[in-house]
């Protein structure tokens, strides 16, 4: 007969296999322990955890259970089957282990990490940094733990305490790659782009071949604008993984910012080519081709902005089927919906005109702001307000999808003069507001929505504009909304006009506008609002633009009264601003 002894001899034997990686004879071992002892505790604790790093996981459950009914007090027994079950993601009857493991054992270190993590996953970002907060008191020099609190305060958003965190993991431990990797990340949520940049650079130096660090090196390098910089850092990406279907993508973006069209396409077609519904990399093809003046595929292809998670405008999940073109609206009622910016609104109303001449009775839904300068737009049976109840509707059609619907070439674009109109009651109100006119009158617009991506790039300071506009004309500004920037130029400009609240919507500013003899605006909705009513307007615009405005030419084909004047390299508004003077001392000077 086996005595106690010489079993628990027999279990020793089996911890000594197990911790020399023998698990064969270990697992054996265990078995002839419990074969004579089912309730031998300490094999059955064995048991489960060697059946979990065998993956057989609720075969580990079902052991480390049976460990814990015997000894119910053993806190390691809970933290173990705490992290099988997070490994079969039952987190909640996970971190229930870890609690119970913590209640026995209050400085129970890996319990308050693993229960950390657990509450991560569950997305309880809150209660996950507490427990990283407990596990660092009771040990606060493992690095693993402040970069394990540094990702859940980056979900949370609290960029500054995360790189904190980040910060002293890798200062525990320089060579934790993962942690210089999201500390570039979060710093990157914090626009800390040339930060962002070194922390990338430490993660590849302790891996060269790291190629997310050199993907997200590169998106730091695109923010920067040092686009031969980053055009290299996508392209190790591909050295390193060709099939790496996103940099391609972000190079086709960097292609496009240094003017190369036909390179970004390409560039966009080999990440279609890897992942056909990589949705984002046809978004940027379709953006490539519209902006050639290659509408036919464009227009095709740009539908797959409702496929794009990031997208500005969410889809529109109507059960009235959507309008492309095919169907007849004759008798049929049809909903125009806007999306994206005011600006986008503004350009592709024009189409309006054209649905009701199909015969269907057009609902349009627009922002407020827009709904008293629509009302009066031919072919508007009816305008809501964008979040209202909307009418009943057989079809329905994104306005900025019409150009497809209506088959558009650069050479039928629908062009008129003008196709909005300012109210005559708000132009006598403005003109008695401007008083009277000694000489000739300039709108000026200066600064995009703050909410806009690239705002940055759509907006100029104040004081550089003023600096280069000629003596002999009289100012007036068209921004609504001032920039903090902004209003010190402004108090020390009583020449520059300024109205502000004043203007209520863009009734007021339509108004404005019909009262200048020309308008110098910035790419916002102001430059499409003076357009649509047949303005001189001069636009200034960036290197890379946007699709609309093609590429090169100092026209607009959708626009008959405006003239592009562009960056001739990034971030230099000299050239524009050198032609902006010439012209209006030529044109307009006495």
């Amino acid at each position: 007969m086996v005595n106690a002894a010489q079993i628990q001899t027999q279990f020793e034997q089996a911890f000594a296999c197990h911790q020399q990686g023998d698990f064969p004879q270990a697992v054996a071992l265990c078995e002839a322990v419990l074969a004579i002892e089912p309730n031998h505790v300490e094999a059955l604790h064995l048991s489960g955890v060697m059946a979990a790093q065998l993956k057989q996981h609720w075969k580990s459950v079902n052991l480390i259970g049976k460990a814990i009914a015997l000894q119910p007090g053993n806190a390691a027994f809970h933290c173990n089957l705490g992290l099988v079950l997070y490994e079969l993601n039952a987190l909640v009857d996970a971190v229930a282990s870890f609690d119970k493991a913590i209640a026995i054992k209050p400085d129970y270190f890996e319990a308050y990490i693993n229960r950390g993590n657990a509450l991560q996953e569950l997305r309880k970002f809150d209660e996950a940094v507490e427990s990283f907060d407990k596990a660092i008191a009771i040990k606060p020099d493992l690095a693993e733990t402040h970069f394990n609190r540094g990702n859940a305060l980056k979900k949370l958003e609290k960029f500054d305490a995360a790189v904190e965190s980040f910060d002293k993991a890798i200062a525990i431990k320089p060579d934790l790659v993962a942690a210089c990797f999201n500390r570039g990340n979060t710093l990157l949520e914090l626009h800390a782009f040339e930060k962002a940049l070194a922390s990338y650079d430490m993660a590849i130096a302790l891996r060269p071949d790291y190629h997310e660090a050199y993907v997200h090196r590169g998106n730091a390098l695109l923010e920067l604008k040092r686009f031969e910089e980053a055009l290299a850092s996508y392209d190790k990406v591909i050295a390193i993984k060709p099939d790496h279907y996103e940099a391609y993508s972000n190079r086709g973006v960097v292609l496009h910012e240094l003017k190369r069209l036909e390179e970004a396409i390409r560039s966009y077609d080999s990440a279609i080519t890897i992942k056909p519904d990589f949705h984002e990399a046809t978004l940027h093809k379709s953006l490539a081709l519209l902006t050639c003046g290659k509408f036919r595929t464009g227009w095709q292809l740009y539908e797959s902005r409702w496929n794009v998670d990031r997208f500005t405008s969410p889809k529109r999940n109507f059960s009235r089927p959507l309008w492309l073109g095919k169907e007849s609206l004759s008798g049929k009622t049809i909903l125009l919906h806007s999306e994206q910016g005011l600006g986008d609104t503004i350009q592709f109303c024009r189409y309006i005109p054209l649905v009701a001449d199909l015969g269907a009775q057009v609902v349009v839904e627009a922002e407020e702001s827009l709904s008293g300068l629509l009302e009066d737009l031919r072919g508007v049976s009816g305008l809501v307000i964008k979040g209202s109840a909307l009418p009943g509707f057989d079809l329905h059609c994104p306005l900025i999808s019409l150009p497809l619907a209506f088959r558009t070439e650069l050479e039928t674009i629908p062009a008129p003069h003008h196709y909005l109109k300012s109210n005559s009651g708000k132009r006598a109100y403005w003109e008695k507001k401007l008083g009277e006119k000694s000489k000739p009158r300039i709108g000026l617009a200066w600064c995009g929505s703050t909410d806009f991506k690239h705002y940055s790039e759509r907006s100029i300071p104040l004081a550089e504009m003023i600096k280069h506009l000629p003596e002999g004309f009289s100012y007036v500004s068209l921004q609504k909304e001032m920039r903090n920037i902004d209003r010190q130029t402004l108090e020390s400009n009583a020449q520059l006009l300024h109205f502000g609240d004043e203007l209520k919507d863009f009734t007021d500013t339509a108004a404005i506008c019909d009262l200048m003899d020309f308008v110098i605006s910035i790419d916002t909705s102001v430059a499409h609002l003076s357009g649509a009513l047949g303005k001189t307007t001069w636009v200034l615009l960036p290197f890379a633009t946007d699709w609309r405005w093609m590429l090169d030419r100092d026209d607009s084909p959708w626009y008959p009264t405006m003239r592009l004047l562009r960056q001739q390299k990034p971030n230099d508004w000299s050239g524009a601003f050198g032609k902006l003077g010439s012209a209006l001392l030529t044109e307009y000077g006495k």
